[in-house]
């Protein structure tokens, strides 16, 4: 772990599988269990620094059904890095696929207790999702700073198109919009970091937050016209980067499963 903190390790964590997303329960990634060690075999894909990470920290289940966590380390015989997957967006991080083929991992690199792994992956996606919604917050603020700037300068019809009825009264809803938003995360991290984590507050916060960085940068683009559609304005590469916003982490449609049973539904 020192090595994470100074960046020395780059860590992956290694949960989502051709035939298994959201429903993490149905991972096929084996884990069986010998005298000092396992020995993993199965696929993962979509995994985030799958190509430069040394550390992976892969979900596995066991022949009794629970799952674990195992401490994968770059060399270890058999695992193989796959295709580095071409992506929307996000280009500067990685996704890729990963292979385990009989890797023979030390008991030690268990993480926490056998049959554990399920239950510290569900404490700890909520801490993820806010992280999430911070982000999403944030990035819509930037795009609305950007087209702040844009529309005060360009012209159209003699005018600067900031002053027209539409885009002005879009941009006001924007920013009201945001600011909420940017209050009921606020409040759900202060919640968290007091050590009150709910659930689903933070999935309230996180497919929220997203839809709306989704859309805002969606409406914010049509006001850059053509230009909104080049790669070499940055509204364009937002507006790439936020449609993953809603997926993963929990897609928008599992944050709203997760509410519903809150409310006894």
């Amino acid at each position: 772990m020192p090595g994470c903190a100074t960046g020395d390790s780059i860590l992956a964590i290694a949960m989502t599988e051709p035939g298994a997303g959201s429903d993490l329960k149905n991972i096929r990634t084996s884990a069986v269990e010998k005298s000092d060690h396992y020995v993993v075999n199965g696929q993962k894909t979509f995994i985030s620094n799958g190509q430069l990470a040394n550390l992976i920290i892969t979900a596995v289940k066991h022949d009794n059904g629970t799952m674990s966590l195992l401490m994968v380390e770059e060399g270890m015989k058999g695992f193989e890095r796959g295709r580095r997957l071409e992506k929307i967006g996000l280009k500067a991080q990685d996704t890729s696929e990963l292979y385990y083929n009989d890797v023979i991992v030390p008991k030690e690199n268990l993480i926490g207790k056998q049959g554990q792994g399920f239950r510290y992956l569900m404490q700890k996606l909520a801490t993820e999702r806010l992280v999430l919604s911070i982000a999403a917050v944030e990035a819509t603020a930037l795009v609305q700073k950007i087209t702040l700037q844009y529309i005060k300068e360009r012209q159209a019809f003699g005018k600067k198109i900031g002053t027209f009825q539409n885009i002005k009264f879009k941009m006001a809803e924007m920013a009201t919009e945001l600011e909420m938003c940017r209050t009921f995360v606020d409040k759900v991290t202060l919640e968290t970091i007091a050590g009150r984590s709910n659930t689903a507050e933070a999935s309230m916060a996180k497919w929220y937050s997203t839809e709306m960085q989704k859309r805002h940068t969606d409406e914010c683009l049509q006001f850059f016209g053509g230009y909104g559609y080049m790669m070499e304005y940055p509204i364009a590469r937002a507006y790439l980067d936020a449609r993953i916003q809603t997926i993963y982490a929990g897609t928008t449609e599992i944050m709203k499963e997760i509410i519903g049973r809150s409310l006894g539904l």
